[in-house]
Parts: structure tokens; C-alpha cells; sequence
């Protein structure tokens, strides 16, 4: 797995599992209800656990890639982005974050693209003061189909003026690099969020990194 360096004139982050991480003080206390007798990594399933409950619409998106009923959960999520409500203060930057996009910012025209709903979207980015990084925000419900559709990759990319070829995409799930690769993008997996190496694997992220910090290495 490799990236052609040379193709990348912009990016596009996920937000849940990428950008925001759960709250590890809240997986440390579920951790005991996941033994290791049953579990081979509890802290890594309580992790997950916590990502559910903060994120259902990511959680339950990816559950759908993996059973292939897209169309049926969006619709699902297109209720949850009406109904339920963000509450910015239980998440987390994954660590590194934010010196990575003051980084690259200048340097890459960025684009969120998100899941969520706007109101989630916009307040999770204005509490961590993330915004002024970002050129173009892609929420679940700015286009016709969301991830892991291409609609919202080829949607930023449109905004950005940049051709979707030449677009990067970051997330941590299945759901991400599909969107990436149907939109003709290339795609990082990262495993700080829901995601696990070998199903990003096989879904063709073309570079794995363990967490999102790690991409400043990759591209500065």
C-alpha cells in the first residue's frame, strides 16, 4: 500500500473515529464488563463500545457496509441526523490533531466530510475552534446520498475546486475508503476510531496509519 504523493492537491477528513475520539476515561470504566476470557483486547472493545453509544450514525453506517443494506441504514440515518443531538464536550480531538491541520492548512485546500448532521458537525468544529482549517464542510445530509456513497467526496471536491482524482480521503472505517475509492480519490485508513486494520485493508485503503496525527509525516 502506497500513496502517489504527486496526485494529492486536497483533503477530506471524517470527523467521528478521525478527527474526534471517544473518551477513554469513559471506556476505562466499561472496560471490566468485557473480560479478557471473552475478549482478546477489552480496552480495545470498550473503546469501540463508547464510539457506539457517542456516534451511532458513523457505528451504524459501518454496520451496514459490512452487511451491504447502504441504502436501508441511511434512511435510518437520515432520521438519527434529525433527532439526535451532539453533545460536543464528550469528545476528544484524537491526540495530534489539531498541530496537524495548522500544519497542512495553507498547504491543501481541506474538506470535512462527515456523516453527521449539520448541527453536530458545525458544533463539534466551532468547540475545538477547528473550523478556520476548513475549506469546504460536507455534512450526512449535503448531498442526495452520503457515505459511503462518492456523492460527498465528489461534492467537496466540486467545492474545492480540485478534480476528485486528486483528492485525499481520511477516515477510519470501511465506510470512508468506499466512498473514497467510488469517488476516484485515494484514501487513508486510520486506526484511532471504529475501524480494524484488515478490513480497511481489503476494502483497498492505500495507506494505513495507526493514528491521524501521523499523516503530517506522510505528506509534510
Amino acid at each position: 500500500m502506497s500513496l502517489d504523493l504527486l496526485r494529492i492537491r486536497a483533503l477530506c477528513f471524517d470527523i467521528d473515529g478521525t478527527l474526534s475520539n471517544s473518551d477513554d476515561l469513559y471506556a476505562q470504566k466499561v472496560r471490566r464488563f468485557f473480560p479478557h476470557f471473552l475478549f482478546k483486547n477489552p480496552t480495545r472493545i470498550a473503546h469501540r463500545f463508547i464510539m457506539w453509544i457517542e456516534a451511532p450514525g458513523n457505528a451504524l453506517l459501518s454496520l451496514a457496509d459490512t452487511l451491504g443494506v447502504d441504502d436501508e441504514m441511511i434512511a435510518i440515518i437520515h432520521w438519527l441526523s434529525r433527532h439526535h443531538r451532539y453533545a460536543p464536550g464528550k469528545f476528544l480531538l484524537v491526540p495530534g490533531v489539531d498541530e496537524l491541520l495548522k500544519q497542512l492548512h495553507g498547504h491543501y485546500p481541506m474538506a470535512v466530510v462527515s456523516a453527521r448532521d449539520e448541527d453536530g458537525t458545525m458544533a463539534f468544529l466551532e468547540h475545538f475552534d477547528l473550523l478556520k482549517y476548513f475549506d469546504v464542510i460536507v455534512t450526512g445530509l449535503s448531498t442526495k446520498h452520503t457515505k459511503p456513497y462518492p456523492d460527498p467526496i465528489l461534492f467537496a471536491a466540486q467545492k474545492m475546486n480540485v478534480p476528485a482524482e486528486n483528492c485525499l480521503m481520511i477516515g477510519d472505517t470501511t465506510v470512508d475508503i468506499r466512498a473514497g475509492k467510488s469517488a476516484g480519490a485515494q484514501t487513508v485508513g486510520v486506526l484511532c476510531g471504529f475501524g480494524e486494520e484488515p478490513e480497511l485493508k481489503k476494502m483497498g485503503a492505500d495507506l494505513i496509519l495507526p493514528d491521524t496525527s501521523k499523516l503530517l509525516d506522510v505528506l509534510i
